[in-house]
C-alpha cells in the first residue's frame, strides 16, 4: 500500500530512538527489524476494522479505524495510528490476563500451568511495542484449538489468551473432579503431556452425549460403546462431524446461554475429533 520512500523516514526516526539520539547509524539487521516494527503497526491500522484478535475491534470506540479511514492516511499517520493500537491491545492483554489469572485452573497439567504463569508474564515484561511490536518472544507451547500460526507479537498473544479464556469457562462448568478424571482416564501421565486438555475434556464430554449417559457416570460400559460404534457406522467422516458440531451447540445453548464465541471455539475440535471416530472403533474390552 505505502512506498518504501513513505516508510523509509519513519524507520529513520524509529533508528534515532532507538540509538537515543547519539547516532542514527544502525546494522542492516537492525535497520530490518525497524522496518518490521513499521510495518507491522501499519497493518495494525489497516486490520483495526476487521481484525478479530482483540479489542481494536471490540470495544476500542473512537479509536476503531476502518480500512476505508486508512486508505486515506498517509504512511505517517498509519503507522502512529498502528502504534496507538498496539499500545492499546497490549494494556487490554494484561488485563485479560490478570483476570484470567484470579481464577486460573491448571488441572495439572505443567504444559498449560508453565505457559501460564511462567512464560506469559515475560511476554508483557520484555514485549517493547514500539521498536519490536512484531516479536511475540514465547513460543507458546501449550497447544489452543484455533491456528494462531498467523499471528505475531500482541496479535498473537491477545488471541492466545482469549483461547484460554474460552477453555477455562467450558472447563470451569465442570466438576473439577471430572475434569482430572477424563484427563487421568486419556493418559495416566496427562501431566507431562503438550497436549490441549480442553480437546480431551470435550471429547469426554460428547461421548457421553453420544451414549446419552450423565457425566455423573465418569466412565462409559460396553453397551454405551458398541452405541457410539453403531453410530459412527451409520455416518461418514462429515455426517460424524456434523453431529458432533451440533452437539456442542446444543451443550453451550444449554450451558453458556448459546455462547456461539465458546461453540465456535469448541468446534475447532470437531473434525479431528470425527476421522478419530471413524477410523478406530470407540469400543474397548474393560
Amino acid at each position: 500500500m505505502y512506498t518504501m520512500e513513505e516508510m523509509v523516514p519513519i524507520v529513520g526516526r524509529l533508528a534515532e530512538k532507538y540509538c537515543a539520539g547519539e547516532s542514527s547509524s544502525v546494522t542492516y539487521e537492525k535497520a530490518e527489524q525497524l522496518m518490521g516494527a513499521v510495518l507491522y503497526c501499519i497493518r495494525e491500522a489497516e486490520n483495526a476494522g476487521t481484525d478479530m484478535t482483540g479489542p481494536a475491534v471490540q470495544g476500542a470506540g473512537e479509536d476503531v479505524t476502518c480500512v476505508s479511514d486508512t486508505l486515506e492516511m498517509s504512511a505517517k499517520q498509519a503507522y502512529e495510528r498502528g502504534v496507538k493500537l498496539v499500545k492499546q491491545k497490549t494494556e487490554y492483554g494484561l488485563a485479560l490476563y490478570n483476570r484470567l489469572m484470579t481464577n486460573f485452573a491448571w488441572y495439572g497439567s505443567m504444559c498449560l500451568h508453565d505457559t501460564m504463569v511462567k512464560g506469559i508474564p515475560e511476554f508483557f515484561k520484555w514485549y517493547d511495542c514500539l521498536l519490536e511490536p512484531q516479536n511475540t518472544i514465547l513460543t507458546l507451547d501449550y497447544p489452543v484449538l484455533r491456528d494462531l500460526s498467523g499471528l505475531a507479537g500482541i496479535d498473537r498473544i491477545y488471541a492466545f489468551l482469549e483461547c484460554i479464556r474460552l477453555e477455562q469457562k467450558f472447563l470451569g462448568k465442570l466438576p473439577h473432579e471430572y475434569v482430572r478424571a477424563a484427563l487421568s482416564e486419556y493418559n495416566g501421565g496427562y501431566a507431562e503431556m503438550i497436549e490441549n486438555i480442553c480437546e480431551i475434556v470435550l471429547r469426554s464430554v460428547l461421548m457421553h452425549m453420544l451414549a446419552r449417559r450423565p457425566l455423573s457416570q465418569q466412565k462409559l460400559e460396553r453397551d454405551d460403546y458398541l452405541r457410539i460404534q453403531a453410530l459412527c457406522g451409520a455416518n461418514d467422516t462429515e455426517g460424524i462431524r456434523l453431529l458432533l458440531e451440533e452437539s456442542v451447540k446444543g451443550l453451550t445453548a444449554q450451558y453458556f446461554d448459546g455462547d456461539e464465541i465458546l461453540s465456535g471455539y469448541l468446534c475447532c475440535a470437531v473434525g479431528d475429533m470425527a476421522v478419530r471416530l471413524k477410523n478406530t472403533a470407540p469400543y474397548r474390552e474393560r
